[in-house]
């Protein structure tokens, strides 16, 4: 399953409510419930294969609590609708990412030693020309 599939899976089990948005719009924003409000939680999940279902959990943080997204960004019941289910689709990708590699521990190659070694010669050398002039003892 790619994630065009699995973000339809979780959109048809999601439990969806629309409330009053706050905000500017006078008596439009008074009158009409254009808040568009997803609620995902661990048993959105079954149908799905196993491996991807326990992705998902962890990734989307569904074996600790639901998921709630409350969007209003717009006038419209449905347009917020559509950026609810875009911003699902894109933490599902981000959910089903392979894992990036571990990183493969390097020492620092000649050339960067040396040019270290270089700027705490230099450094000190600049230091070292703030200091007052030292008297000469008679």
């Amino acid at each position: 399953m790619d994630a065009d599939e699995v973000t339809e899976h979780l959109l048809r089990r999601a439990q969806w409510s629309a409330s009053r948005s706050s905000g500017p719009g006078g008596q439009h924003r008074d009158k009409a419930s254009t808040r568009a409000e997803l609620v995902l939680t661990s048993e959105s999940l079954e149908g799905l294969e196993p491996e991807i279902a326990e992705r998902l959990g962890r990734g989307l943080g569904l074996d600790v609590s639901p998921l709630r997204m409350s969007i209003q960004d717009e006038r419209s019941l449905a347009r917020n609708q559509e950026i609810a289910a875009e911003r699902l689709h894109e933490l599902v990708v981000e959910a089903l990412a392979p894992e990036p590699p571990s990183r493969r521990p390097t020492r620092p190659g000649r050339g960067a030693r040396r040019a270290r070694l270089e700027a705490k010669i230099r450094r000190g050398s600049i230091k070292r020309l703030r200091r007052s002039p030292e008297r000469e003892s008679d």
